[in-house]
């Protein structure tokens, strides 16, 4: 086994964009909604990373990689609770769902308990986010907002690549 060690950062290179809107606009700010507390949101892959971190005793080095990637999670999610706010909504761990507002809920997690269903399951979810904010960054037409969501898909596709090498070490290709 090689050893394994987190990487020098989780964040990509780079300053974020200033966090501002051109204006309300309540369905952005809908859209920017399900980033905080939907199905596939930052809420949902900060619980994900830590309850993943704090199951791998005997694997201090994967705790701490998934604990400081949740650090970079949890930015993402200040980062659109504040563009939801100055869009006109209500930036609790909730989104829209069928006409209504829906409450993030740990259901939405998948519980893997083996390192390789975690890595796995973490590489599924990051692809996942990448492609609903790449359909969001072009339907939404505040540049601002579009800015940012872009910023944090490097931030997730960066994700991809620690998770990848995380799995390729533990379990190599024969």
């Amino acid at each position: 086994m090689e050893d394994i060690s987190c990487a020098p950062s989780y964040q990509a290179e780079g300053p974020y964009p200033e966090i501002r809107v051109e204006g309300r606009n309540r369905q952005y700010g809908q859209t920017i909604l399900s980033n905080v507390g939907g199905g596939v949101s930052e809420m949902g892959a900060v619980a994900r990373y830590l309850y993943s971190g704090f199951t791998q005793e005997g694997r201090p080095e994967v705790a701490e990689c998934l604990e400081r990637i949740a650090m970079v999670e949890m930015h993402h999610l200040s980062i659109f609770s504040q563009l939801a706010r100055q869009l006109g909504e209500d930036p609790r761990l909730w989104a829209p769902f069928r006409g209504r507002r829906r409450y993030w809920t740990p259901e939405y997690l998948r519980y893997p308990q083996g390192l390789e269903q975690i890595l796995r399951y973490s590489i599924e979810e990051e692809k996942a986010t990448v492609q609903k904010y790449r359909q969001q960054a072009l339907w939404i037409k505040d540049m601002n907002v579009a800015a940012n969501l872009l910023r944090i898909i490097e931030d997730e596709e960066l994700h991809i690549k620690v998770l990848t090498g995380l799995l390729e070490s533990y379990y190599p290709v024969r």
